[in-house]
């Protein structure tokens, strides 16, 4: 229903001003009515009023731009071309203003009722579009905190499992936030690639790079010294099972946050070199989320201690990143790594 208290905008499009009259005439006692005289009128309205109108009376026909080309003017305006728009036509060239993209049309001479009716029915339709798709808007952020806090848990499961903290997958969220927001505010040849690619997501999703490690035997996961080659083999297998875990999950959704997880899940065991698993993959052609998880993930692994290994000094740790420098990691990002290296021990030391 309309709701009087707010009264609902109504742009009139139309060269004939005989026509506007009267069509605002009709509509005036339930709608505020804009008019325009043609499309490059009526487009200089909808960039200029504060509430965009509810729907669109447009002609056809018009001088400078008419209704066709004006209509396919707001198609590429992700915000007017979900303005509805009813086509002033004449009997002839009803089944072309359809065609076009309105949603209904209004034949001249008008009737006053069927203008009332088409022009109400048409703005009840576009409040409830608009409701379900707040609706929907709402309940798809619900479905996304709850699929971040589960895999979030998941994540703190695997950390207690594989007997850490959970400190590990603070430190590398905190190392990976630090070497984002550095190479943001540098000339690196990544800072506008890093931007386009929600990087406050990247470092929400670098926490779940491990939780494939749920399927791996506590044998293995938890043996105190170096896997043998059977045993490796059965390791390497968690990033498969991470990509098939958030994979189940991307069937219903394909956010930004969950395509990171993936990537990350699956590739951060690759080496820039190619002779990672478990595909192979070369230098750029590993997802950047996964090569900021690999060396991130790496410097924590060396710094602090884990059931298999005691942690190594800061500087024999900096030798090997450097060593691995094209080689394991991406070049561009060990330069990064290097340049704020001393945040990152600090992180270490605050996290431990």
């Amino acid at each position: 229903m309309i709701n009087n208290a707010v009264r609902p905008a109504v742009l009139v499009v139309d060269d004939v001003e005989m026509n506007v009259m009267i069509l605002e005439e009709i509509l005036k006692d339930s709608y505020d009515v804009l008019t325009a005289g043609n499309g490059v009128q009526a487009l200089e309205v909808l960039h200029t009023v504060k509430t965009l109108p509810k729907i669109i009376l447009l002609d056809v026909f018009m001088p400078q731009m008419n209704g066709y080309e004006m209509l396919e003017v707001m198609k590429t305006d992700a915000t007017l071309r979900r303005i509805p728009v009813i086509f002033i036509t004449t009997s002839d060239s009803e089944s072309e203003a359809l065609s076009a993209g309105a949603v209904d049309f209004i034949s001249k001479p008008f009737l006053p009722d069927i203008v009332k009716l088409r022009v109400k029915n048409q703005i009840e339709l576009k409040n409830y579009s608009d409701s379900l798709e707040e609706m929907v808007a709402e309940k798809a952020a619900e479905i996304t905190a709850t699929l971040n806090n589960t895999l979030q848990s998941m994540a703190n499961i695997i950390e207690y499992r594989n007997l850490e903290s959970g400190s590990h997958v603070k430190r590398t969220q905190l190392f990976c936030e630090a070497l984002i927001a550095h190479i943001l505010k540098s000339s690196s040849t990544y800072t506008e690639e890093l931007r386009e690619m929600e990087p406050d997501v990247i470092v929400k999703s670098v926490t779940l790079h491990d939780v494939g490690k749920i399927g791996i035997p506590d044998k293995i996961l938890l043996k105190p010294g170096r896997l043998d080659f059977d045993e490796f083999e059965v390791m390497k297998t968690h990033t498969t099972i991470g990509k098939n875990i958030i994979e189940s999950i991307l069937t219903n959704t394909e956010s930004i946050y969950l395509q990171h997880c993936r990537d990350i899940c699956y590739c951060h065991h690759e080496r820039y070199d190619g002779k990672g698993y478990p595909q192979g993959l070369t230098g750029q052609d590993i997802p950047l989320s996964a090569r900021l998880a690999t060396l991130v993930d790496v410097y924590d692994a060396l710094v602090c201690h884990r059931v298999y290994k005691a942690a190594l000094p800061y500087e024999e740790a900096l030798g090997i990143i450097k060593e691995g420098r094209g080689t394991q990691f991406d070049p561009i990002l060990t330069d990064a790594f290097f340049e704020i290296a001393d945040t990152f021990k600090e992180i270490s030391l605050a996290n431990q």
